[in-house]
C-alpha cells in the first residue's frame, strides 16, 4: 500500500497552516483546538483546498476532487435524506457486501431520520468505501454520537479501520477518540504541529504543556532546581515543593496525570514524595469514577475511595503522587 504524503502551506483567517505529513498502512489522528486547521488539512487532501499531495509515485496536486481515490466521511455525514440506505450507499459506488459487512444490512430500505446515530455512521462509512478508496478521511468521527453510544460505535470503527488498512487520517477535538482509533495522534495548533507520536509518548513525553493539557495532565507552574541526587526539586507558586525524575532548571510546569493521583486524610507512608495539601473545591461522579479537584491538581479515583475516606467539598486532604509520574516542560 502506498503512502499518503502531504505538504500544505494554506493561508487561514488568522495564520497560515504549515504541515508536512507522511501516512503509511496505519490510522493518524489530528487533534486540537476549534479553528486549529484540521479540516482544512482533509480538504487539501480530498483536493477542495490547496496543497501538494501524493500517493505513493502518484502526484495529485493538480488533479480534480472526483479523479483522487478517497473517501471522505463528514462531520454531520451527509446522507441524502430522501434516499434509502441502499441507494446512499450507491451513491458512492458499488455497494457489493458492504451492508453486510458494517452489519446495515437489514436496514437498506430505511431513510436516514429512521436511523439511530451509530446506524448513520455505518451508512457513511459504507458510502466511502463504496468508492474502493486508496486514502480514507474521517472528519470529527464520533462527535455527532450521544455518549452513550459514543465508546461502542469507537470500538466497532476502531476495528474496521484495523482491518482495512488503508492510509487514513481523522480529526477531532477528543484526545480521547483520538488515543482508542489512531495508531499516532498529531497535535495541531494554530496550523503548527506541535508533536506527532503515538498516544502513549504523548502522555509519557509530551513536547510543551499544550500537549500535556490535552492528553488530560494537570499543569502547575514553578521554579525548578537540580538537588545533585537525581531529582529535580521544583517549587510551587504556593510555596509546596515537589519532586520530579526529569531533569529541568528555571521556570517550568509540572505536569501529573489525574489517575496518578491518590487522596488521603494525611499523607501516607509510603514511596511517593509528593503531597499536595488542600481542601476539596470540587467533586463530580463520572460513572463508577470521580474527579476531584484539590487546590491545582484534579484527580482521578474511584467512587469506592470517596466512600471508604467519607470526603466532601470543603474537606482537607493530601493529594499523593509519585516522583517518577511527574514530567516537566518548559513553560510556555
Amino acid at each position: 500500500m502506498d503512502a499518503l504524503r502531504a505538504d500544505l502551506s494554506v493561508p487561514l483567517r488568522a495564520f497560515r497552516l504549515e504541515l508536512e505529513l507522511e501516512v503509511g498502512r496505519e490510522t493518524v489522528a489530528l487533534v486540537g483546538p476549534s479553528g486549529a486547521g484540521k479540516t482544512t488539512v482533509l480538504r487539501a487532501i480530498a483536493g477542495l483546498a490547496p496543497g501538494r499531495v501524493r500517493l505513493g509515485a502518484e502526484d495529485w496536486t493538480a488533479l480534480p476532487p472526483e479523479q483522487r481515490s478517497v473517501g471522505f466521511v463528514f462531520q454531520d455525514y451527509a446522507l441524502f435524506p430522501h434516499l434509502s440506505v441502499e441507494k446512499n450507499v450507491a451513491f458512492g459506488g458499488e455497494v457489493g457486501d458492504l451492508l453486510d459487512r458494517l452489519g446495515i444490512a437489514g436496514l437498506r430500505r430505511a431513510r436516514p431520520r429512521e436511523l439511530s446515530g451509530g446506524e448513520r455512521q455505518r451508512v457513511a462509512l459504507a458510502r466511502a468505501l463504496a468508492r474502493k478508496p486508496k486514502v480514507l478521511l474521517l472528519d470529527e468521527p464520533t462527535a455527532a454520537l450521544d455518549p452513550h453510544t459514543r465508546g461502542a460505535v469507537r470500538a466497532e470503527l476502531r476495528a474496521l479501520l484495523r482491518e482495512l488498512a488503508l492510509p487514513t487520517l481523522l480529526v477531532t477535538h477528543d484526545f480521547e477518540d483520538a488515543a482508542a482509533l489512531a495508531d499516532r495522534v498529531g497535535v495541531l495548533v494554530d496550523g503548527r504541529l506541535r508533536q506527532l507520536a503515538t498516544a502513549r509518548e504523548l502522555v509519557a513525553r509530551p513536547a510543551d504543556p499544550y500537549v500535556a493539557s490535552f492528553a488530560g495532565g494537570n499543569l502547575v507552574p514553578g521554579h525548578a532546581r537540580s538537588t545533585g541526587d537525581g531529582l529535580t526539586e521544583v517549587r510551587l507558586e504556593d510555596g509546596t515543593l515537589v519532586y520530579s525524575t526529569d531533569a529541568g532548571t528555571g521556570e517550568v510546569a509540572i505536569v501529573v496525570y489525574p489517575w496518578e493521583i491518590s487522596l488521603s486524610r494525611e499523607a501516607p507512608l509510603d514511596s511517593a514524595l509528593n503531597h499536595v495539601r488542600a481542601p476539596i473545591a470540587s467533586l463530580t461522579a463520572v460513572g463508577s469514577r470521580a474527579r476531584v479537584r484539590v487546590g491545582p491538581l484534579v484527580a482521578e479515583v474511584t467512587g469506592a475511595s470517596i466512600e471508604r475516606l467519607g470526603l466532601a467539598e470543603g474537606d482537607e486532604v493530601v493529594a499523593t503522587f509519585k516522583a517518577t509520574g511527574t514530567r516537566l516542560v518548559p513553560a510556555r
